[in-house]
């Protein structure tokens, strides 16, 4: 079965590049712009892992997604831009945090290793 992953991220953009990072790698990725479409993906199940976008826009943020998904056992990944304007919030998240800007390479990468299935994009030859 295919590996799934979940992009949480408000920014199409970076959502896109995220997107193709993880198909370049082989696996699937499914977008949300917002948390309640994360919510809905983390139901469907099937996850092996996600990228969070900490701050969504209009004072949303990734908390319920990121709930939702340790409770699932789901690793995952905090991307985000504002470190300094959430450390504490972020440090409450209990995830890994990945500053932006950031190669999309390098964030898939960082999400796959702690899925553990052996996939490293960065690895050649």
């Amino acid at each position: 079965m295919q590996q799934r992953y979940l992009i949480l991220e408000d920014e199409p953009l970076i959502a896109m590049d995220l997107k193709f990072a993880f198909e370049d790698a082989g696996v699937e990725a499914v977008t949300a712009s917002s948390c309640a479409e994360a919510v809905r993906e983390i139901e469907t199940g099937g996850l092996a892992g996600a990228v969070l976008d900490v701050n969504l826009g209009r004072g949303e943020t990734c908390e319920e997604a990121a709930k939702r998904l340790r409770a699932g056992e789901i690793p995952f990944v905090l991307h985000t831009g504002d470190l300094n304007r959430v450390g504490e919030f972020l440090r409450s998240l209990g995830a890994p945090i990945l500053a932006k800007p950031r190669a999309a390479e390098d964030v898939i990468a960082h999400v796959m290793k702690m899925v553990g299935h052996g996939l490293d994009p960065l690895a050649s030859g």
